[in-house]
């Protein structure tokens, strides 16, 4: 039982560790120190910062990631950082460490997105695990992104026609039914339907339901009277 665990746990942290980096931003040199070592002990790629300002200064790598913030920072404080990060559009999963939280502290954190909330002294296992969280958390959030854009470009490739087409198939009507709210021939709309499922690579009605979905894209129907 214990071996498995421990089995799942390593497999666990390789993941982790791909292509992945942790930030510090730890104004307690010591501790920097220590938290530096603990992740690069599990061949973590780390950068480690002693304010939030000197983060905010630097060109941070666009990878998979996470951020170890303290609470209590001299000027900038890490719930501080946390919204200053939002603002920027800056989705980076955060744990939070400190030695001095209380509840309020901690229900703002979480609220605001934050993967965990750790009270000094925590366990090295408590933290990588926290780590472990947070950076599959951005690792689909990536992917999700990724898709996103994806669909996008493929959805470009479609002429004016085709994407009025697309939008309208989403909305569950019949070939002959979006041929009059388009005032084309019912063949012409089952070419074009043809051309959209080839050229988004969808591979049924579902699929291509589910990625208008994904787009946000809603069909400019004109009102029923």
């Amino acid at each position: 039982m214990n071996e498995r665990s421990n089995s799942q746990r390593e497999g666990s942290r390789a993941e982790a560790s791909a292509n992945a980096i942790v930030f510090i931003v730890e104004d307690d040199v010591s501790m920097r120190r220590s938290l530096t070592n603990l992740f690069q002990s599990v061949d973590l790629d780390v950068v480690a910062f002693g304010s939030a300002r000197e983060m905010l200064q630097s060109k941070l790598p666009d990878v998979v990631s996470c951020l170890v913030l303290d609470v209590r920072l001299p000027g900038l404080s890490g719930l501080e950082f946390q919204t200053e990060l939002a603002k920027s559009n800056i989705h980076i999963p955060i744990i939070f460490i400190t030695g001095h939280g209380d509840i309020p502290m901690s229900v703002r954190a979480m609220k605001g997105g934050a993967v965990d909330f750790l009270t000094k002294p925590f366990r090295d296992q408590e933290l990588l695990d926290a780590v472990i969280a947070a950076t599959e958390r951005d690792r689909k959030r990536r992917a999700a992104e990724q898709t996103v854009v994806n669909l996008k470009s493929l959805f470009e490739t479609l002429s004016p026609r085709e994407q009025a087409v697309m939008k309208l198939v989403a909305t569950g009507l019949m070939n002959k039914q979006i041929a009059a709210e388009l005032g084309l021939a019912e063949i012409t709309v089952k070419i074009y339907r043809g051309h959209v499922m080839k050229k988004m690579r969808a591979r049924s009605l579902a699929d291509l339901i589910r990625m208008t979905e994904t787009l946000g894209l809603r069909a400019n129907r004109p009102e029923q009277t």
